[in-house]
């Protein structure tokens, strides 16, 4: 059932699942509503208490006009979290909702207990650029006929091996995409956050242990953006899933509750 938390004005809708255990949010990325995380949210809810929310932009949180910055959806976690009645909280963030955990985790770290960055990068001109397929789709979308483009985002995003081995995880996400997806405005002001965030030269600064989980190959994300947070973060472990895409997350959600209640609980 929806809540509803108040970000200097703007509503940003939540929900928290599970009964018991510790904090989590979760922090989703481009496009991405509180639903569209696949059954990861139900499997960590088996363990902690999950907090999972509409960044500004999408789902039922309001969408003002952008464009929108990480600054300002670090404020929107933040009101989702005391909203919720979370002082502190392991943090979850998925590509864009990976800047936002960084950006977090550097500004609030009396907020953030453990980090996890999945898909992600530190941003800015000294991380590894989208790869050809990734600016390829998102140079088309904009164009699109609106269902085609959110199947072409999607299929973009999976990789090549998901489309052609889970052909009804494609179905299952494009479906969910054709109910949830945002207006292209707000699509755009999420971009612009994501484009203009950069804390390669301040990651050294995130005190909290930190897991980077990355899939390759990632057609949205250069996979080696990962081994960056790695190395940039003092107190960081890196996983690499072979053969996921940049929707891990939605395409190996049992794998990847293992692995993060395995580093949440150790």
């Amino acid at each position: 059932m929806s809540a509803f938390a108040d970000s200097g004005g703007v509503r940003i809708a939540y929900e928290v699942q599970g009964e018991a255990g510790e904090p989590v949010v979760l922090i989703h990325g481009l496009g991405y509503d509180r639903f569209g995380w696949g059954p990861l949210p139900e499997r960590l809810a088996e363990r902690f208490r999950v907090l999972v929310f509409d960044n500004r932009g999408v789902g039922e949180s309001d969408a003002p006009e952008g464009p929108y910055t990480v600054s300002q959806m670090v404020g929107d976690t933040l009101a989702a979290l005391d909203a919720a009645g979370f002082e502190r909280a392991h943090v979850f963030g998925a590509s864009l909702g990976g800047l936002i955990a960084q950006e977090l985790a550097l500004t609030h770290p009396e907020r953030v207990d453990k980090l996890v960055l999945c898909s992600t990068a530190p941003g800015g001109p000294k991380s590894y650029p989208m790869p050809a397929a990734g600016l390829e789709a998102f140079a088309k979308y904009p164009a699109m006929e609106r269902e085609a483009g959110l199947r072409f985002m999607v299929e973009n995003a999976l990789g090549e091996r998901g489309v052609r081995e889970l052909p009804e995880l494609v179905e299952e996400i494009w479906r969910y995409r054709l109910e949830h997806a945002p207006s292209l405005a707000a699509w755009q002001a999420q971009a612009y956050a994501a484009m203009t965030f950069d804390a390669y030269d301040r990651a050294g600064g995130i005190a909290a242990p930190t897991l980077v989980v990355h899939g390759t190959p990632d057609n949205v994300v250069d996979t080696r953006n990962g081994e960056l947070l790695a190395q940039l973060i003092p107190n960081a472990t890196l996983h690499v899933v072979r053969d996921r895409g940049h929707l891990l997350v939605w395409e190996d959600a049992v794998a990847v509750a293992g692995l993060v209640t395995e580093f949440l609980a150790a």
